[in-house]
């Protein structure tokens, strides 16, 4: 069964850092590009940042180059979004998707497999 679990979610005030995980179960992450994504209230879902399964190549979006970091450990199955210098902005639900690609794509209707969430808050 293909599960995703994302953890490390929680209140942080502004100039903070966070580290979200993402580990999957029934598959392995080496053939699947993985993508974080967010949504705040009354906002649609927007894509955060990306890696794909093969190189590990590394794509984000405009709003978070330069604090945020995603990596990965194939070994463990999961992946993880480092966050730092966290703004008020940054609140939303995180999740992490999976897509069955060798090359990042950010394209969320190629994203099959999704997590339940976890919610970040920045504030003070």
């Amino acid at each position: 069964q293909v599960q995703l679990v994302e953890s490390g979610g929680g209140l942080v005030q502004p100039g903070g850092s966070l580290r979200l995980s993402c580990a999957a179960s029934g598959f392995t992450l080496d053939y699947y590009t993985i993508g974080w994504f967010r949504q705040a209230p009354g906002k649609e879902r927007e894509g955060v940042s990306y890696i794909s399964g093969s190189v590990g190549s590394t794509i984000y979006a405009d709003s978070v180059k330069g604090r945020f970091t995603i990596s990965r450990d194939n070994a463990k199955n999961t992946v993880y979004l480092q966050m730092n210098s966290l703004k008020p902005e940054d609140t939303a639900v995180y999740f992490c998707a999976a897509a069955r690609s060798s090359w990042v794509i950010t394209n969320r209707s190629a994203y099959n497999y999704w997590g339940q969430g976890t919610q970040v808050t920045v504030s003070s």
